[in-house]
């Protein structure tokens, strides 16, 4: 028997809820709970990819969370997916009182979705290894900090609400986050948003660590989701910081195992992928 076969029912009758997961890591965590016996509630919001994005990236940005509800539901009734906005303050309790109605409390949450991913930079010449940025603006600061950051932090905060209320004794939060200590020159907005998320979801492992729940980070290498072109590929074939190039799926498999009994002891990490 493989060990997909031995995990296929680890999440039975747990309700996971995760955000931006029309495409990319979010999709395919999103199947790869599914396939572990999780129902899963799908938040996306299709939008527009930068105009110098490779075409397949822009592709997957516009894509309905519907497509991937509904092929998880041939094999079982699992899915439901909703196109919500997380900078509107009310979608955060009609996503928990959805999942509610249709699967049960949510025991999982997957804070997963980017608001705002641009290449800003303070740099007066706007340029940072291979990519070129722009001057950082008030507008990329509201939108990126207000899903990556504050979303992510009401998320949490309303899970925390309703686990605790039902008396909960299991749950499973996991984030995403980017760049570092010294910040991610070329995407500064990107990366203090991150930082943010990440500074959130470790003071969650230690304030709700006594009701059952564990909460990680996850930092993925660069996955490719459509935006990896060929001058991506040599940036990281040179670097001494990243080793390949993975697919989404590799990194869902990582987030499912965060998710699983068998990590329950795994909490308030950052877990670098390579």
């Amino acid at each position: 028997m493989t060990r997909d076969e031995t995990d296929t029912s680890a999440l039975e009758g747990r309700t996971a809820v995760v955000t931006g997961a029309n495409h990319g890591i979010g999709r395919a965590t999103a199947e790869a709970l599914a396939r572990h016996g999780a129902n899963v509630v799908i938040t996306y919001l299709r939008t527009e990819a930068s105009s110098e994005s490779p075409e397949l990236y822009k592709q997957n940005r516009r894509q309905s969370g519907h497509e991937v509800a509904d092929a998880l539901n041939v094999t079982r009734q699992c899915a439901y997916a909703v196109e919500a906005d997380l900078l509107e303050m009310q979608t955060v309790p009609l996503l928990f009182d959805e999942a509610e109605r249709r699967f049960g409390p949510v025991d999982i949450l997957i804070n997963n979705a980017t608001g705002h991913w641009t290449h800003d930079s303070f740099a007066p010449t706007g340029e940072t290894g291979y990519r070129k940025s722009v001057s950082v603006t008030a507008e990329c600061v509201d939108k990126t900090f207000g899903v990556d950051a504050r979303a992510s932090a009401l998320l949490i905060a309303e899970f925390a609400k309703r686990h605790i209320a039902r008396g909960g004794e299991w749950g499973r939060i996991v984030g995403f986050t980017s760049g570092g200590a010294m910040g991610f020159p070329g995407e500064v907005t990107y990366g203090a948003a991150k930082a943010a998320l990440e500074n959130f979801s470790m003071s969650a492992a230690l304030e709700l660590g006594r009701f059952g729940v564990t909460s990680n980070v996850v930092y993925p290498t660069v996955t490719d989701t459509g935006w990896v072109t060929d001058e991506v590929r040599a940036f990281v074939e040179e670097s001494d910081d990243h080793f390949r190039v993975a697919n989404p799926g590799e990194v869902a498999e990582v987030i499912t195992f965060l998710c699983s009994p068998s990590a329950a002891l795994v909490t308030g990490n950052v877990l670098r992928l390579r």
